[in-house]
């Protein structure tokens, strides 16, 4: 059976049927944006009379009357007055334009999804704040969330990004492991890849959750504002310290909380040990360290990893050796130990005397131990002296005559670190996307916040002594003569490198490598 044609307006009209619904829609819409001002004004004046019929309706029966005579009296006072009705024109115009805007509504509370999210958090909640025995438990399986999340906060994509939860008194907030558990599930339940701040405060009962910004990681190596016995070891949250220093970003100047090490007689943790995985900054944190310690003292380097990342200070003024064999590292401690007893027994004799302690028993001395496990292997198969042994004396008595040591090393290799080295290290770094165990283990105390798995190299953790776990971005510090190292970072490294032997020499870089002058950031000084 053949097949019948359509029908031509069918088949051949609809572009003109598209083209004339185009253009009927282009000039609605045109039309709207014209008659805008009256569509709004008429609203207005609809809205006014609503208002007026309401107002009339609940006006009493015995005071309508006197109402209609103050009205007249208004109307012929405002058209005996001279412009009285245009005025008057214009002042209710006015009035119906504001009147009928079209105005935003206010969010009052969470949109269904929103909801959803904190409904979920709470039946996630229940069992670990109720117990069967409360009679009026404040969290129960169909119970209303409202009651217990007070404050909440979300970001465009509908994540959570600050709550604010209350929880029974009974609630064991003042175990660690309790209080872990919940942080782990908040931490699960709200959205993985970010760092959370959780605030417990036990007084009232209650547990603030709030999404943490990424700390910046465009600080490079600069000459950072401090004074003598002061070591900038990175920068951590505006909230965390109560002080800033200026820095130079890119081409701009601004502020940073900074993390400062202090050092000396007086510092209760004169060392520091900073433990990492590969690639995760420690080498970056102790060349950073060693920039800024060759300011006002003398820096030892012993290198076990021998992949030459400190050769850049070599022949430097104010650096004694750098060392990456098990011989030059067991002379440069031998020399360490042997000239950490001499100033102790020149500035005991000065004492003794009633004088002023020697001048060179006064200059910082800073011992960088990077990955000394390695030498501890290469003695042991040698019949040697393991070199950590010689850190003794440094450690122990290294603070009363400016003798600083800061160790590196590796987490699969900290076992093999002594027992002097992890006694007398107050001063803690923890670098690289790790979890809560060996954070813990390493600063003594959990953070309060999530740890990332996915961090920058010089991300990690900082803890002085007793104090608070704050987080840490090391400045960018990376070997100027590595091939990878961009042009920016290696001129700021170049800028801070003290004069070689001979001044006038230009730096030596590899092969491949342009030089180009060496221009310092200029920092102002702090007011």
């Amino acid at each position: 059976m053949a097949r019948r044609p359509l029908p031509r307006i069918l088949s051949s009209g609809g572009a003109q049927i598209a083209r004339s619904r185009e253009i009927a829609r282009t000039a609605a819409d045109s039309a709207t944006d014209v008659l805008h001002p009256l569509i709004t004004v008429s609203r207005g004046l609809r809205k006014l009379a609503a208002t007026g019929r309401q107002k009339w309706a609940a006006t009493p029966r015995e005071r309508r009357g006197p109402t209609l005579f103050l009205v007249a009296a208004g109307v012929l006072v405002v058209a005996l007055i001279p412009y009285g009705p245009l005025i008057a024109l214009v002042t209710v115009m006015a009035a119906a334009a504001w009147k009928g805007r079209v105005r935003t509504p206010v969010r009052t509370g969470p949109d269904e999804a929103e909801a959803g999210r904190l409904k979920a958090l709470y039946e996630a909640l229940v069992p670990y704040f109720s117990v069967p025995e409360d009679p009026a438990p404040l969290y129960a399986h169909g119970g209303e969330w409202s009651k217990t999340f007070s404050e909440y906060e979300f970001d465009g994509n509908g994540r959570l990004t600050r709550l604010r939860v209350r929880y029974p008194a009974y609630f064991t907030d003042g175990e660690a492991a309790a209080r872990t558990r919940i942080e782990r599930l908040l931490h699960a339940k709200s959205g993985r890849g970010r760092e959370y701040l959780f605030t417990w405060d036990e007084e009232v009962n209650e547990l603030v959750m709030s999404v943490l910004p990424a700390l910046s990681t465009a600080i490079a190596a600069q000459r950072f504002v401090t004074v003598p016995g002061e070591t900038v070891l990175g920068f951590t949250d505006a909230d965390a310290v109560q002080r800033t220093v200026p820095v130079v970003i890119g081409d701009e100047i601004g502020q940073a909380p900074p993390v400062v090490w202090r050092t000396g007689p007086r510092s209760t943790e004169p060392h520091l040990l900073a433990v990492g995985e590969p690639g995760s900054g420690t080498t970056t944190l102790l060349r950073s360290i060693a920039l800024q310690a060759l300011q006002h003292g003398d820096v030892l380097v012993v290198e076990g990893s021998g992949t030459g990342e400190y050769a850049c200070l070599t022949g430097r003024a104010g650096v004694l050796t750098v060392e990456c064999g098990l011989a030059g590292a067991l002379a440069g401690l031998e020399w360490a130990a042997h000239e950490t007893e001499r100033r102790l027994i020149a500035a005991n004799r000065a004492r003794q005397a009633g004088q002023a302690a020697p001048d060179d028993t006064k200059r910082p001395l800073w011992i960088l131990v990077d990955r000394p496990s390695v030498f501890g292997h290469l003695a042991a198969a040698d019949g040697r002296m393991d070199p950590q042994e010689l850190l003794s004396v440094p450690l122990r008595h290294g603070r009363a005559v400016q003798v600083t040591v800061v160790v590196a090393e590796q987490f699969d290799s900290i076992g093999a670190l002594s027992e002097t080295v992890r006694t007398h290290t107050r001063a803690r770094v923890v670098l690289g996307g790790i979890g809560f165990p060996e954070v813990e283990s390493v600063l003594g105390v959990a953070p309060r916040t999530t740890p990332a798995t996915d961090v920058p190299p010089g991300r990690g953790y900082a803890r002085l002594g007793n104090g608070p776990v704050l987080r840490l971005q090391v400045p960018a510090t990376p070997d100027p003569f590595d091939h990878a190292t961009t042009e920016a970072h290696r001129q700021a490294v170049l800028a801070l490198l003290p004069p070689g032997p001979d001044d006038t020499a230009p730096v030596a870089l590899p092969p491949g490598i342009p030089a180009k002058p060496l221009t310092p950031p200029t920092v102002p000084a702090k007011p």
